[in-house]
């Protein structure tokens, strides 16, 4: 807006210099000005009075607009916070293909950085790193570490690197503690949903400062990503490598669009979350980091779900199309029948709709009658 004024000061000001200039060179044309040339004179005089208001309403009106400026943190201390994380990915919530065994629903090592503004473990609509593809196809954390590391030494925006353990089913807890200080006061994260093709949840760059001091409490619903390197539709779908590579999209109940996709819920408008991330600022200053290796320390056992209501989301029976009609069958001379059938794909859960019919017939005159 500035910027804008200083020009609009620049036209009016060469403006009412044109118009004062205008009046000078006319009275230098002859020693005696006539009636006409006082009248231009002062007709020059007049519009360059009305420029001179008219600048100075237009500034002293720049000067009230308000100036938009990048909120910077400005915090004087380091901060610790708590972070706690609960998985959601209930049967009831999540029917479709549940895993159950080999193995079960479960939740990976949660991988955490703080950092600054300039800095992104993985972004929507970007493409994963191979620390990020690694990582989300395998669970294997070393690359995506080790870019971490780099991108703190080379250009000094990662502040700290932390974990949780695993979280050894789809509904148990973890939680750990990390440090944000002013010049690094992001925090990202992300965590394997384990079975999966290439999918994940996680923060991207999420500031926990507000101008001078700290964030008290934040509480977040996440769900599910797609890393874009592997085209599986299924929890337990077998390494389908995406060539070429896609972007990291949010999975929903309509995307992929693809009936088989095991979030494909047609009937909902939105996912239930499948899983949340709650962070308290603490005000111990002791700080501590958490071994990256999966153990039992610090986490709820699956047997011990959390204590809250379970979202039941209908699950529609799922199956195959009509086989071709068989053979008609019956007396000759007579009307016979033929028959097609079809199989079920997907069982029913929570009140979704029934079964259709898995068998029909219609009537038919019989096939080789002699």
């Amino acid at each position: 807006m500035l910027a804008n004024g200083r020009i609009l000061y620049g036209i009016v000001i060469w403006s009412m210099e044109s118009s004062l200039l205008g009046g000078v060179r006319s009275s230098s044309v002859s020693a005696k000005p006539t009636a006409s040339m006082e009248r231009m004179e002062s007709v020059s005089q007049s519009h360059a009075l009305q420029w001179f208001t008219l600048i100075l309403t237009l500034l002293s009106g720049i000067g009230a607009m308000p100036v938009s400026v990048d909120s910077v943190c400005s915090a004087t201390s380091t901060a610790k916070y708590s972070l706690t994380f609960t998985g959601k990915w209930s049967q009831t919530a999540f029917p479709k293909q549940y895993p159950v065994y080999r193995p079960p629903a479960q939740w990976s090592p949660l991988i955490g950085v703080t950092h600054s503004s300039d800095y992104h473990i993985w972004q929507k609509n970007e493409y994963a790193s191979n620390g990020v593809r690694e990582f989300s196809e395998k669970g294997e954390a070393w690359t995506l570490i080790k870019e971490v590391e780099a991108a703190g030494e080379r250009i000094q925006s990662v502040y700290g690197l932390f974990s949780t353990p695993a979280v050894l089913g789809g509904t148990g807890q973890t939680t750990t503690e990390f440090e944000v200080y002013a010049r690094h006061s992001f925090l990202s994260f992300i965590m394997r949903i384990v079975p999966s093709p290439d999918w994940f949840v996680g923060v991207d760059s999420l500031n926990l400062c507000e101008g001078d001091h700290w964030k008290e409490n934040i509480s977040l619903d996440l769900f599910p990503y797609d890393a874009g390197t592997d085209s599986g539709f299924t929890f337990s779908s077998p390494n389908f490598e995406t060539i070429p590579q896609d972007k990291i999209t949010q999975i929903t109940s309509s995307f992929p669009s693809h009936p088989a996709n095991s979030f494909f819920y047609p009937r909902l408008k939105h996912l239930p979350p499948i899983a949340k991330v709650t962070l308290t600022k603490v005000k111990n200053k002791q700080i501590f980091n958490l071994p990256i290796e999966p153990t039992q320390s610090n986490q709820i056992p699956t047997d011990n779900e959390i204590d809250e209501s379970l979202i039941n989301t209908p699950l529609d029976c799922e199956v195959s199309v009509w086989s071709p009609w068989g053979l008609c069958k019956g007396q000759c001379g007579e009307k016979g029948v033929r028959h097609r059938t079809r199989y079920i794909h997907l069982q029913p859960a929570n009140n979704g709709a029934a079964c259709p019919l898995l068998e029909e017939e219609k009537a038919c005159v019989p096939d080789n009658c002699v």
